[in-house]
């Protein structure tokens, strides 16, 4: 956790969500140096900000394009192909070198240029809609940039607001939070002030913790920064993804191994030609010669062409169904995906559960439109014509909304 000194003091430390959980809300404030009536100066802003750093999360480096373009050779088949291109440069054969070189060049830039727009989407997605956030400063509630938090901040947080960093929660009026982004539960959690159990783990367990990229869904808030970019809960699971190596998709395994599986056959192919022909006492050189035309015969130049448009072509397609795609390969990967597991949250998808087919024990099916309309056989269903199906619908709603009133006086008991 960052702590730093300054010359003009000690600049106190950013806490942990459950550290911060467990003491009360003036203990937390004191220790934080805060005040939450008049917030931060902007000198004590900026000395912390030197200190903690902006409220951001540090992405690598972006390289050049001429390094993206190079990274684009680092495949085997590519390399294969560059081998035998410029062998047969060597070996005179300008024919076979001309038509690998542009083999070469055709995958290298097709790839290089999808790949490249891919990146460009994403980027102009992520700056679309900067994140706010309300925040008191030298006693005066300002509209600014989430990035521009430090740890002591005031912030208000109400319905409809996405919380810009881990907060202490000092004041709460029915405030209720989505933290399915978070904690995978698709209830939301409601907030209070009072400190936690120590024997709370887990961070949906910690009700006066408002943690960063949740969503307010009622009500409204106020507390104080305890943790910014990476200091925060949300931070820890950024590094954690920073620290992990993409692995190869199953397409560039079975490239990678038919590169070798090529380079060496090829190899031993010029190897048995070059010793068939030195036992007969011919020239080497020769002989040599006719092993690399042989070799460079048997390399398929026109398969990573084929290879590249294709999954180009399939990129292009889920641009078309409004998804960006940002490496080749995984195109591929989405293809041999068989079944796809997912958890009562549905967060693969919308975070939504909807109802689109209706079974009745008298055999009867209806569909659900996306309006709502529910059609059995080509015929809008009604209580007169579809009694059954429309007994079903009531039943339906009637249990849900029980099980939410359930909910809502076992929270609320939990609360009291």
């Amino acid at each position: 956790m960052s702590c730093s000194i300054s010359f003009d003091g000690v600049l106190p430390c950013a806490m942990r969500a459950s550290e911060a959980a467990v003491s009360t809300a003036t203990d937390v404030v004191s220790r934080l140096g805060a005040d939450i009536s008049a917030g931060l100066t902007a000198e004590e802003v900026e000395r912390r900000r030197k200190a903690f750093g902006r409220n951001e999360f540090t992405i690598k480096e972006e390289e050049p394009l001429s390094k993206k373009y190079l990274n684009q050779f680092n495949d085997p088949l590519i390399l294969l192909l560059l081998a035998s291109a410029i062998i047969s440069l060597i070996a005179r054969q300008l024919d076979d070198a001309f038509s690998i070189t542009v083999a070469i060049v055709i995958v290298v830039t097709v790839a290089f240029v999808q790949e490249y727009r891919s990146e460009r989407s994403l980027e102009a997605l992520s700056q679309l809609i900067p994140p706010k956030c309300h925040c008191v400063r030298s006693g005066i509630m300002q509209e600014m940039l989430a990035g521009d938090l430090v740890p002591g901040d005031t912030v208000n947080i109400s319905l409809g607001d996405r919380v810009p960093a881990d907060i202490r929660l000092t004041e709460v009026v029915d405030l209720e939070v989505d933290e399915s982004s978070f904690t995978g539960e698709t209830i939301p959690s409601r907030k209070s002030t009072l400190p936690q159990s120590a024997a709370c783990k887990g961070v949906s367990q910690l009700k006066n913790i408002a943690f960063m990229g949740t969503f307010v869904c009622s009500g409204h808030g106020k507390g104080v920064v305890i943790g910014v970019g990476e200091d925060s809960e949300f931070g820890s699971v950024f590094r954690m993804m920073q620290n992990e190596e993409s692995p190869k998709t199953p397409l560039q395994k079975s490239m990678s191994t038919l590169g070798k599986q090529l380079s060496f056959y090829s190899l031993l192919i010029i190897g048995c030609i070059m010793l068939l022909g030195w036992l007969q006492g011919r020239h080497l050189l020769a002989m040599f010669t006719i092993g690399v035309s042989l070799a460079v015969a048997a390399i398929p130049e026109g398969l990573p062409i084929v290879v590249t448009v294709t999954l180009a072509l399939g990129v292009i397609r889920m641009a078309g169904r409004h998804a960006i795609v940002k490496r080749l390969p995984i195109v591929e990967t989405l293809g041999c995906v068989n079944v796809v597991c997912s958890d009562k949250t549905g967060t693969l998808t919308e975070n939504k559960m909807e109802v689109t087919r209706l079974y009745t024990a008298s055999r009867q099916r209806a569909s659900v439109g996306k309006t709502g309309a529910v059609d059995c056989e080509g015929c809008v269903v009604s209580p007169s014509s579809h009694p059954d199906i429309v007994k079903m619908i009531e039943v339906g709603i009637c249990v849900y909304f029980r099980t939410l009133w359930k909910l809502k006086n076992e929270i609320s008991g939990k609360v009291l």
